[in-house]
């Protein structure tokens, strides 16, 4: 049984689904959901489901990117995850953190990668006038949002769209995706996962 530590900076709807879903036959289980901001909304949502949680809060680390991921590394080791899944955690990682956990680190991303890496992805969609959108999970390396891609969703961009309008509807997609593509992992199958 593989050991599923989620890392999270907000509401956790990512994180809600990938722990929902660690049951039954899955060949992996939550042991960890870290935010990285106090009082975070995904925090309670996963203690309600009886998942540990903690929090490394990276303000009082300034700009010192190694010592909060000294920190943050300090607590997953505690943990002893054998994967990360990255939902909504809003940290750019060190090359040193990301080759640590190379192999092992997935992230979910509001984009058909590899177009539009980084912020604002609904919106770059629609001002290229793309006829689609969607989501992307991939393994997280040094590059961001460059990782190997393990599964992607489309989902049509529809007249009179806007990049709240759109990011809405990918959201529910990110729900089955992310799933999906770590229940494949978790038995070492790195095949992508195609939907929509």
């Amino acid at each position: 049984m593989k050991r599923v530590a989620i890392l999270i900076s907000g509401s956790g709807s990512n994180m809600v689904a990938l722990v929902d879903s660690m049951t039954g036959d899955h060949p992996a289980r939550p042991v960890l959901v870290l935010s990285n901001v106090p009082g975070a909304g995904g925090l309670e949502k996963a203690a309600a489901r009886g998942v540990p949680t903690t929090i490394v809060d990276h303000k009082p680390f300034g700009k010192d990117r190694e010592a909060f991921e000294a920190a943050l590394q300090a607590e997953l080791e505690r943990a002893a995850p054998d994967i990360l899944c990255l939902a909504g955690f809003m940290r750019v990682l060190t090359p040193g953190f990301v080759n640590r956990w190379a192999g092992r680190m997935l992230n979910i991303h509001p984009s058909l990668l590899p177009k539009y890496r980084g912020l604002n992805t609904h919106a770059r969609a629609l001002e290229a006038e793309d006829s689609e959108a969607g989501c992307s999970v991939h393994e997280v390396t040094a590059e961001l949002d460059g990782g190997p891609i393990l599964g992607q969703a489309r989902v049509p961009i529809l007249p009179g769209d806007t990049a709240e309008t759109l990011a809405a509807r990918v959201l529910p997609v990110e729900h089955r995706l992310y799933p999906a593509v770590l229940r494949r992992y978790a038995q070492g199958d790195r095949a992508p996962v195609m939907l929509g």
